[in-house]
């Protein structure tokens, strides 16, 4: 029985990045004898056991053979006699597919140190297409090391494009693209999963109300990158610059999907875009089971960002209004969020990156004065129901306007 140290602990050392967790393939060994170690299993579909001090995870040396359509259909070979090389043999990518022996020393059969090193992610054998949330992974991958100047093989992107034409990615249930898109958006460039997608035709087969920003023109003073689905990509990018949350990013990245629908005749304008895309926001969350927080963020940026961005513009009472619609009142956390999508929408356009966005701050300003109101004075002058209503909202604007004058000074 021999363990070794696998995948991401291997290749993000190499790398110089932190390594979160550590995993660990156990050759010669069955899982009576992880047991009698005082190994716990927690595998559902194959061997895995949590060591009974460290925690981590040690599965035993297993094959697959595919046996169905899909990412269902395999067949799991776990025994003594599968080999360490077997186990490796089987996994998606190259860097993923490097191991430690108990001494340090690194066993690589698949050239994953060269791919590191030529920042190439490049899939190791063939058996890579069995398996659809492989495009998926990749794409992540993708998005995770672009910053250190990864790209997708040639031969795989090739790869990706025949699975996507034999339909492989049809198969795929909407909870694991929800995750696989989740985990996505926490990426260092969250837009590259979205390219890489496109490149091989699968965002029109999983995201087409995204596939169908692409092509779409905007007006060139405002957008001088025309192409609504390149501001897209650029937003989500702002917006993993300004905020951490994937609640967030998902608003800023479904904020225009109404653009996809406005009739070509009235291009490169798209009134009325922010209501228009609705039902298609509706529509993707429901096929993908967005969570609701997701939904109701992305739900408010896209029917409100371009209030967000007339801030300077608006009436006190409208002012009001609009965060009154954002629940900014009863939730003091719900603008935040709302704000930072719009700041990343106002910047993702090629020249706009770092301009300053005044309106956040003003709306800020606003939603702090009309907090300050307290509803207990008006209760004491016997206001009541609808009447106290009304008077709340007066007061508010009232704050608001006086909020104005001071911030005007400043």
């Amino acid at each position: 029985m021999k363990a070794y140290l696998v995948g991401g602990a291997v290749r993000d050392a190499l790398l110089g990045r932190p390594v979160k967790e550590r995993d660990w393939v156990v050759v010669g060994a069955t899982a009576d004898a992880m047991l009698a170690r005082g190994y716990k299993p927690v595998g559902k579909d194959f061997p895995v056991f949590l060591h009974p001090e460290t925690r981590e995870e040690y599965a035993l040396a297993r094959t697959e053979r595919k046996t169905a359509p899909g990412y269902h259909g395999f067949v799991i070979h776990a025994a003594p006699d599968v080999t360490l090389e077997q186990d490796l043999l089987r996994r998606d990518l190259t860097i993923n597919a490097m191991a430690r022996d108990e001494s340090g020393m690194l066993i690589d059969p698949h050239g994953g140190l060269q791919d590191l090193e030529a920042r190439r992610l490049r899939h190791v054998s063939p058996a890579f297409s069995e398996d659809p949330v492989r495009i998926l992974r990749l794409a992540r991958f993708a998005a995770r090391f672009a910053p250190l100047g990864f790209t997708v093989a040639s031969d795989t992107r090739g790869l990706m494009r025949d699975m996507v034409a034999a339909g492989e990615v049809d198969a795929l249930v909407p909870e694991r693209v929800f995750a696989e898109l989740s985990k996505a958006l926490e990426e260092a460039k969250p837009s590259v999963f979205f390219e890489v997608l496109r490149d091989c035709g699968a965002l029109g087969r999983l995201f087409p109300e995204l596939d169908a920003l692409f092509g779409v023109p905007q007006p060139a003073q405002h957008h001088p990158e025309i192409d609504t689905g390149i501001h897209t990509l650029m937003v989500l990018d702002q917006a993993a610059r300004l905020s951490p949350d994937p609640v967030t990013r998902f608003a800023a990245l479904t904020h225009d999907l109404g653009k996809a629908l406005t009739d070509p005749a009235r291009w490169p304008r798209h009134r009325g875009h922010e209501r228009l895309g609705l039902p298609a926001l509706s529509r993707l969350c429901d096929r993908l089971k967005v969570p609701n927080a997701h939904r109701k963020l992305a739900e408010k940026v896209m029917r409100y960002h371009g209030h967000a961005h007339r801030a300077a513009e608006l009436r006190p009472g409208t002012l009001v209004d609009l965060l009154q619609r954002l629940d900014a009142f009863r939730k003091k956390d719900a603008l935040e969020p709302f704000l930072l999508a719009c700041e990343a929408d106002a910047r993702g356009r090629t020249g706009f990156e770092n301009r300053d966005y005044p309106q956040a701050d003003w709306l800020r300003v606003a939603h702090r004065a009309a907090g300050e109101v307290s509803v207990q004075p008006l209760l004491d002058q016997g206001y009541q129901g609808v009447a106290l209503g009304q008077a709340l909202r007066c007061e508010r604007i009232r704050r608001v306007k006086s909020a104005r004058a001071d911030f005007a000074a400043l």
